[in-house]
């Protein structure tokens, strides 16, 4: 997979999609008209800092920040986007 992702980018939930937190599954989903898609652990920790203002470089700054213990966190934050911009969740608004 290519990774298109820069750090400048500015990505916000896509249209027809809402990200949150799923008391019944105990983690963060997508809903979507044809579905839901269970996030596991970091994907819901990125998508909650996905707000349409913060750019991809705000979020790992965040994200090192809150999980300063985590080897190579940036390469797995931009693999996330990468991941959900190629599955339509993300719309970039930049």
């Amino acid at each position: 997979m290519e990774n298109n992702i820069q750090h400048s980018d500015i990505f916000a939930i896509a249209l027809h999609h809402r990200f949150q937190w799923e008391e019944a599954q105990q983690s963060y989903v997508i809903l979507f008209p044809e579905g839901m898609v269970k996030l596991h652990g970091g994907a819901g920790e990125i998508l909650k800092r996905v707000d349409g203002k913060a750019s991809v470089g705000d979020i790992v700054v965040a994200l090192q920040a809150a999980f300063p213990d985590v080897e190579d966190i940036e390469s797995d934050i931009v693999g996330m986007f990468d991941l959900a911009v190629g599955k339509a969740w993300l719309r970039k608004v930049n």
